[in-house]
């Protein structure tokens, strides 16, 4: 599950399948997931869908009036159970309800539900208070009802034998039950509290595992019955699901870390290793850039503490820089699990590329801390600088100065650290060292909200909190000039190559600033909340910001006008211009995902009017993981909003005809080398006659003698000798092919000859088309049955191969007496005319083909 979408994931190296692709988000975020044949099941809030594989959502189960939290596909019947108690029994088809039930919580409150295999038209439940019910839902009858183990019940699972269930326990317990005696067959107990998630293995070996809540994996052995080992810390939070192949050595699992992971049972002892890994934040992302010249990885900082780098092109390219810690040897040690030394989630942070290979290239602060650290994004891992000043070492109440922004010079060789006392240091990335101040003693008497140095390493901008941007001369430290904003800041970026530096401010307006200059050239006014980040397109004719008033607006800046805005259900808290121009990256609150947003004039001619001052944005959906083309996306002027149509409708081969022309998808062998025949025979024949090998008689006779030989000659005695001369069979009438011919010229339908070819090999071909000569005992009708035989095919537009094949093999046998009678010329050229117009409508299709390539391959180069 994906937020309010599903998303099918292959096992094989985890690779996205397929996301929902229809656009139709559930109305909330999907709590529970379950599928059958027919459909994909879901559960948002109280509503219950049924979504087609890779479709639209298809049918909406209405009736609840709490939030579902169990659902089963049972046969032709959907059950689903809310928090409050009330069971459902749905009819997949109709959607009607076949049957309801109600629970009452304070006795009953169902926790877990399963299909005991091979018992019909029943289902156990589980239950809050460690009870268990079996259930016919056809009779609406209780069967039996289960004493239980005076723990809540937290799952169910079959086992891999008959009646025998597997009961996960809130303390820990897991108990094989045969329901059919109810008699424990065994009882284990996990040391890692409650049992989340139980699965057994299907390959031919009698493993069980389970998941617990602290993220430790148990696996037992059912044959010896005792435990076979705990896969420790497989996951750093709560096992939600756990699931073992069919008949496979693998297990799947996934937790509430964002991780899901696969494992292999390979190991020498019998337990499971680690084999495809795909994971993200844990956290909600706080900050997020795109990292390099080239658009393809995007930095982000997570509230789990993780600096992570994501790759718009493949997941492979993903990368994981660490948690920050404040002693990462001794978080090593300890793990991530019960690490002390973890750090602060990181607040903002600078990046630059240009020196990435020589030293640490990443500059962050963390929420309410001083020290800004380092890391490098060419060794994946944080780096071995922390930076502090001195100054701060002596203050009485602890974290009383946080470090407010930070930012890289691009030549990457010094670190600008701004903090909430008003101080801006210069520090040296490569040793770490302390390079000066601005201001004298503080370039600002309040906290400074954003810190930016231009591409020449010539000015450096510092904006504080109550409104002044001071101007510094980088290499002397010295004061160049102030300018007074109307309003408090709250951030600044900096387009380098234009020196244009944005800066919002807290009465929810944007200011553009010439640097060079000094002066405000621009003012944005439409935010109705705080913004939340900004970002400049590589040209510096775009700015995008995100406010808190859940719109993402595109400001143009040689105009001055807003050209764009869309709104979505969550704000933004970060986003991203690609320096390619091509992707918008973005993050967004309660939201552990990155999504991308395409920029649509790279792809086709979008009018950017200026939107007027009461433009109401439209509401716009999230990015799927899988986005699908639509040649009826239109756009509608202001927002880049589209309407996709991801219906694909399927079109049988006679459908396909009506346009282009189909193949047989024969074997090549079968009509490729019908001209060729007579070299391959001539090739393929042998040397000298084959000899037929003597035949050994049941009771081998042997030659008395030193070394006992079989008498071969004995055993052919009182056999005839057969001639291996072979008689030609007589001539007769007409051949089967000419025959089947003329009976298809009468009923003016020639499949059945096109499904009589379709079986013979090419000798067979070779041989019943040189019997339609008249000299081999064919005729002229014949011929021109044939030839009408093909031009029938080619205007079916069908098995467009055999048709020439076929017409190319009778032209080269018959060339010479189709040329010489005037009946069989004419149809030739009737013939010839069909088959124009047949490759001509495919010519044309191919032409326009080659030339689009063609343009592509050198608009590219």
């Amino acid at each position: 599950m994906v937020g309010s979408r599903e998303e099918v994931i292959s096992a094989d190296r985890l690779k996205p399948a397929y996301v929902d692709l229809t656009g139709d988000a559930h109305p909330q975020d999907i709590s529970v997931l379950a599928a059958d044949f027919r459909f994909v099941y879901t559960a948002a809030a109280n509503r219950v869908f049924a979504v087609t594989r890779n479709k639209k959502i298809d049918k909406e189960y209405i009736g609840h009036k709490a939030d579902v939290a169990f659902l089963l596909p049972f046969g032709h019947h959907l059950v689903s159970v809310d928090v409050e108690g009330f069971l459902f029994v749905w009819d997949i088809i109709s959607q009607e309800q076949y049957l309801q039930l109600k629970f009452d919580p304070q006795s009953f409150l169902v926790t877990a539900i399963g299909h005991p295999h091979t018992y019909v038209n029943k289902i156990i439940l589980g239950s809050q208070q460690g009870t268990l019910q079996l259930w016919n839902i056809k009779s609406n009858k209780l069967v039996y009802s289960f004493a239980g183990w005076g723990s809540p019940i937290t799952d169910i699972q079959q086992s891999t034998a008959i009646d025998v269930v597997a009961i996960g326990l809130a303390d820990g317990q897991v108990i094989l039950h045969n329901l059919k005696l109810d008699k424990t067959v065994i009882k284990f107990k996990q040391d890692y509290g409650p049992v989340t998630s139980i699965g057994f293995r299907s390959d031919g070996h009698p493993m069980m595992v389970t998941g617990s809540a602290s993220g430790h994996i148990a696996l037992w052995d059912l044959e010896n019955r005792k435990l076979h080992s705990y896969m420790k810390e497989a996951h750093f939070a709560s096992v939600t699901g756990l699931a073992c192949l069919p008949s496979e050595p693998l297990m799947v699992t996934s937790a509430a870390d964002n991780s899901l992971k696969v494992w292999i049972f390979d190991l020498a002892d019998g337990g499971a290793r680690l084999l495809h890994l795909r994971e993200g934040h844990s956290a909600p992302p706080s900050c997020i850039h795109f990292y390099g010249s080239d658009g393809q990885n995007i930095l982000s900082a997570g509230q789990d503490s993780t600096l992570r780098s994501f790759s718009t092109v493949h997941d492979k390219h993903n990368k994981n820089l660490g948690r920050a810690s404040y002693h990462k040897k001794a978080s090593k040690r300890a793990g991530l699990k019960h690490d002390k030394h973890k750090m602060p989630a990181i607040v903002k942070f600078a990046a630059e590329s240009s020196r990435e290979s020589d030293w640490d290239n990443i500059l962050a602060t963390h929420r309410s801390l001083t020290v800004a650290t380092s890391w490098s994004y060419q060794r994946c891992t944080m780096g071995k600088h922390k930076f502090c000043h001195e100054r701060f070492n002596n203050d009485v109440a602890e974290h009383s100065v946080t470090a407010s922004a930070v930012d890289i010079s691009s030549c990457g060789n010094f670190g600008l650290i701004a903090y909430s006392s008003g101080h801006v240091d210069v520090y040296n990335l490569q040793s770490g060292l302390y390079r000066g101040s601005f201001g004298d003693p503080r370039a600002h008497s309040c906290t400074v909200r954003g810190i930016t140095i231009d591409g020449l390493n010539q000015k450096v901008v510092s904006a504080g909190v109550d409104g002044n941007l001071k101007f510094w001369r980088f290499k002397s430290r010295q004061l160049l000039g102030e300018v007074k904003m109307e309003a408090f800041i709250a951030q600044t970026v900096l387009h380098r190559d234009s020196s244009m530096l944005a800066v919002a401010l807290d009465d929810f307006n944007i200011c553009i600033v010439d640097i060079d200059t000094r002066h405000v050239v621009r003012l944005f006014v439409g935010h109705s909340a705080a913004i939340s980040d900004m970002t400049f397109r590589a040209d510096g004719r775009w700015l995008v910001s995100a406010g808190m008033d859940c719109t993402i607006r595109t400001w143009n800046l040689p105009t001055g006008r807003l050209v764009d805005a869309f709104a979505l259900q969550e704000a933004a808290t970060s986003i991203s211009m690609s320096p390619c121009g091509n992707f918008l990256a973005s993050a967004h609150v309660g939201d552990v995902g990155i999504y991308l947003w395409s920029n649509r004039t790279l792809y086709t001619h979008v009018s950017l009017t200026p939107l007027p001052a009461n433009f109401e944005p439209q509401l716009s959906a999230l990015p799927t993981t899988i986005v699908a083309d639509s040649d009826t996306a239109e756009f509608d002027g202001a927002a880049m909003t589209e309407d996709v149509d991801d219906e694909q409708v399927y079109k049988s081969s006679e459908q396909i005809a009506d346009e282009l022309v189909t193949l047989s998808l024969l074997p090549t062998s079968r009509w490729l080398n019908l001209l060729h025949l007579d070299i391959i025979k001539m090739r393929n024949k042998p040397k000298e006659p084959p000899k037929v090998p003597k035949a050994a008689p049941f009771f081998l006779p042997t030659v008395a003698g030193l070394e006992p030989k079989f008498d071969i000659e004995k055993g052919n005695e009182g056999k005839p000798k057969t001639d291996s001369h072979i008689k030609k069979p007589e001539l007769g009438g007409l051949s089967e092919l000419a025959q089947l011919l003329t009976k298809a010229h009468q009923n003016k339908s020639y499949s059945e000859v096109l499904a009589q070819f379709k079986e013979m090999g090419p000798s067979k071909i070779d041989a019943e088309i040189r019997l339609l000569s008249a000299d081999e005992g064919g005729s002229d009708e014949v011929m021109q049955y044939f030839l009408e035989f093909i031009e029938s095919t080619l205007q079916t537009n069908k098995d467009f191969e055999l048709a020439h094949s076929y017409l190319a093999l009778f032209l080269k046998v018959h060339g010479e007496e189709l040329s010489s009678k005037p009946e069989l010329s004419s149809l030739l050229e009737k013939l010839s005319s069909t088959q124009f117009q047949s490759w001509q409508r495919v010519e044309e299709l191919l032409q326009k083909s080659l030339g689009m390539v063609s343009y592509l391959r050198s608009a590219t180069v």
